[in-house]
């Protein structure tokens, strides 16, 4: 089984994490080191026998052994609208870094410039985006990207009568104060953000 063939280099890397010789593991688990050499180079047929002595010396389970299961790569959450803007999430929540796409209406309510640690960067898809970045004013057209540093005062909405679609993407600082912690979102079913990409 295809599950299988990672057992013997996990059970290796297990028993050198916790700096155990063959010879140690071996003698405490009640085997053989010539068997605990050839489960590690996968020449002897894993068995739960075998096995279950072993886990129990180092610490883990038999399923820690064994190669995760595929999982669907897909990203399944639901965009929220508030406060004039559409937020989509484009990565799990669990992800390091968090990926958005963001539709600023017009008639988006206009916040105060937000200043916070953290590095964000975006990518406009469609519409005009308005950009003020400290003593700066930009507008941003399709295709075009920016990078900021976000201790300097920052504020996005739509430039003109259309809406803007940007896609959005927080290093792990920026995450922190955009975004409500998993918990947090899950138990009040929104995401927050201080651009406001929802109240």
């Amino acid at each position: 089984m295809d599950e299988l063939t990672q057992l013997g280099p996990r059970l290796r890397a297990a028993r050198q994490r916790r700096g155990m010789t063959l010879e140690n593991l071996a003698g405490r688990a009640g085997m053989s080191v010539s068997t605990l050499s050839r489960l590690e180079s996968g020449k002897r047929q894993a068995s739960l026998e075998l096995l279950l002595p072993l886990t129990r010396q180092l610490g883990i389970r038999v399923d820690d052994l064994l190669a995760p299961p595929t999982r669907d790569p897909r990203v399944h959450r639901t965009p929220v609208t508030r406060g004039g803007m559409t937020i989509a999430p484009l990565t799990r929540a669990e992800s390091d870094v968090r990926a958005f796409k963001i539709t600023y209406r017009p008639d988006a309510p206009v916040r105060e410039p937000q200043v916070h640690d953290g590095h964000e960067w975006l990518y406009v898809l469609s519409g005009k985006l308005s950009l003020e970045l400290g003593e700066q004013h930009l507008t941003l057209e399709p295709g075009e990207a920016a990078e900021f540093d976000t201790t300097v005062p920052h504020r996005m909405r739509a430039a003109g009568a259309h809406p803007v679609e940007v896609i959005s993407i927080f290093n792990a600082a920026g995450e922190r104060v955009h975004v409500h912690s998993p918990a947090s979102a899950q138990q009040s079913g929104e995401i927050r953000s201080e651009h406001g990409h929802t109240d």
